[in-house]
C-alpha cells in the first residue's frame, strides 16, 4: 500500500500550508514513502477524497479540508489525527504500517 497524503497546492489558507508542511516534513525526514495528491488540480481526486472520509470525521458544514492521510484506500486520518498519533509515538500504526525491524534483526 501506499500513503497519500492528500494537499492543496494552492490553499490561501496558512494554516492549512503549515499542516501539510508538517506531515510531509515528518514523513520525508522518516524517510517513509508516500505520495502528495493534489486536489487542487484534478476534482476527480478531490472528490475520492471527499467519499472516502468516514462521515464521523466529517466537519457538519462544508467540505473536509486537506491535509488527509490515507494508506491506499484505508483513511488514516487528519491533521489532528497525525499530530496525536505523532505524540503518543504512534505514527507508525497510524498510518497503518508494519514496525520496522528492529538492529537486533540484523545482527542474527
Amino acid at each position: 500500500m501506499v500513503i497519500r497524503v492528500y494537499i492543496a497546492s494552492s490553499s490561501g489558507s496558512v494554516a492549512v500550508k503549515k499542516r501539510q508542511q508538517a506531515i510531509v516534513g515528518f514523513l520525508e525526514s522518516n524517510r517513509i514513502n508516500f505520495e502528495e495528491v493534489d486536489i487542487t488540480m484534478l476534482e476527480d481526486r478531490r472528490l475520492w477524497m471527499y467519499q472516502n472520509i468516514p462521515e464521523e470525521k466529517r466537519p457538519e458544514k462544508g467540505n473536509p479540508l486537506p491535509p488527509q492521510i490515507f494508506n491506499g484506500d484505508d483513511y488514516c486520518g487528519d491533521y489532528e489525527d497525525f499530530f496525536q498519533s505523532k505524540e503518543t509515538n504512534t505514527v507508525l500504526s497510524f498510518l497503518r504500517l508494519s514496525t520496522p525491524p528492529s538492529v537486533k534483526d540484523y545482527e542474527s
